[in-house]
């Protein structure tokens, strides 16, 4: 959520912010009804304070000179009584423009609506060089015997799937080497819960946009979240933490689950789309002044990961028609897949600045003034996507898939997936 006080001192800054997300916004007129709330507060407040002027001087007067003082406040209360809901009104319909803004995108973000536009800043290592026509994901996995399509259709429907054998201690190996990578980093470890109320949907900004995206479970009116991230920023909703404490960086592994609804059609095939999948999260409450740092530290922190994986990758920032509405900025990083010849997307990480603290009302307390902290995500690993760029790339003439070598001591010292006799 945005500060009204903000939007003034910085419209067109703010305007540009939000244009680049392409969101349409009236913000002249949100102006326009904050000036009519503050006239109406000050008319509230003055109200008010004549009506306890004379409710004091109406304990002190007696006969003629006592009724005329009930009677004035008798005005006053009427004058009040239809004020107040004008007031009312004004606060729920400014309330309801400020929920559907964005937060607004940052000078650095690249103009563009789609994918195609975002601009690529880094590029890291060099498709592997086979020997041999590579398979996709699906076709290595099928034929080692690590991964089941069809069974998990027809036990949950389309878009899930079966992990089994190798590729199961995979996933597990691939969560050890990176929590244990981060708490080296300062982080602490959580495992936060996936089913959350309304208000930290809300508070991290994932409501209303994106509520489509979002399995709700009606009786209990819970909802089921779509990364860790939500769990992990509403950890702190309501508090006011101390600066000493900052930056206070997370942690979390969870599964996760999205209805990837709009989605028809693309990504059909394998794991790389699906409804639930597995995820370790980076999340930072940092000071407002560190953010950018920050940013900056978290991608870090996913390229030195991508690199002892060993994978071929591009950085790009991320065009303003592709950011979320709580973002301000997000880096994605894309790795190289052998079997479409093409990079894609496999971790983001996103500077939200202030935009989920106000929501979640998170601050912290700096020179006696409660401010409101910043807050980052990252995904430090997609587990099921980071499967699916270890079997491609790793794969082998004969079949098999070699384990990346940081791997390997979590699985056992197993090297290799090779097929089943």
């Amino acid at each position: 959520m945005l500060d009204l006080k903000f939007i003034a001192q910085n419209l067109e800054e703010v305007k540009r912010g939000i244009a680049k997300k392409g969101v349409k916004v009236d913000l002249d007129s949100l102006l326009t009804l904050d000036k009519k709330r503050r006239k109406l507060i000050a008319e509230v407040e003055t109200l008010r304070a004549k009506q306890n002027k004379a409710s004091k001087e109406i304990a002190t007067l007696k006969g003629q000179k006592r009724e005329e003082k009930i009677a004035e406040m008798q005005k006053l209360v009427k004058k009040l009584k239809e004020v107040s809901p004008q007031l009312k009104k004004i606060e729920e319909e400014i309330e309801k423009k400020l929920i559907l803004l964005p937060n607004p995108a940052h000078h650095s973000v690249p103009e563009g609506k789609d994918e195609a536009d975002n601009q690529v800043v880094k590029k890291y290592g060099s498709p592997p060089n086979f020997h041999f026509i590579p398979k996709d994901h699906v076709e290595v996995g099928k034929a080692l015997d690590v991964l089941e399509i069809e069974r998990a259709v027809k036990v949950s429907g389309t878009r899930f799937a079966y992990l089994k054998n190798e590729l199961a201690q995979l996933e597990i190996a691939l969560i050890s080497f990176t929590m244990n990578k981060l708490i080296s980093k300062g982080f602490i470890p959580v495992i936060p819960p996936v089913l959350v109320k309304e208000e930290a949907m809300f508070g991290t900004g994932f409501f209303p946009t994106d509520e489509a995206q979002v399995y709700k479970i009606t009786q209990d009116n819970l909802f089921l979240v779509g990364t860790s991230e939500v769990s992990l920023a509403a950890m702190h909703m309501g508090e006011i933490l101390d600066s000493y404490l900052l930056p206070l960086r997370y942690t979390g592994f969870s599964s996760c689950f999205r209805r990837e609804a709009g989605t028809y059609g693309k990504d059909t095939k394998g794991i790389f789309r699906v409804h639930q999948f597995d995820k370790v999260e980076m999340f930072s409450f940092c000071l407002p002044q560190d953010s950018w740092d920050e940013h900056e530290f978290l991608l870090s922190i996913e390229e030195e990961i991508m690199q002892e994986l060993g994978f071929c990758y591009q950085v790009v920032n991320v065009c303003g028609g592709e950011l979320g509405a709580p973002a301000a900025k997000k880096y994605d990083i894309e790795v190289w897949l052998p079997s479409e010849k093409r990079y894609r997307e496999l971790t983001s990480c996103s500077n939200c600045t202030d935009f989920q603290a106000r929501r979640l009302n998170c601050r912290v307390k700096i020179n006696n003034r409660n401010v409101f902290v910043h807050t980052l995500n990252g995904t430090a690993v997609a587990i099921g996507r980071t499967i699916i760029a270890i079997l491609e790339n790793y794969q082998q003439e004969d079949g098999s898939v070699i384990i990346p070598k940081v791997l390997q001591p979590h699985m056992g010292g197993l090297e290799k997936i090779t097929p089943k006799s």
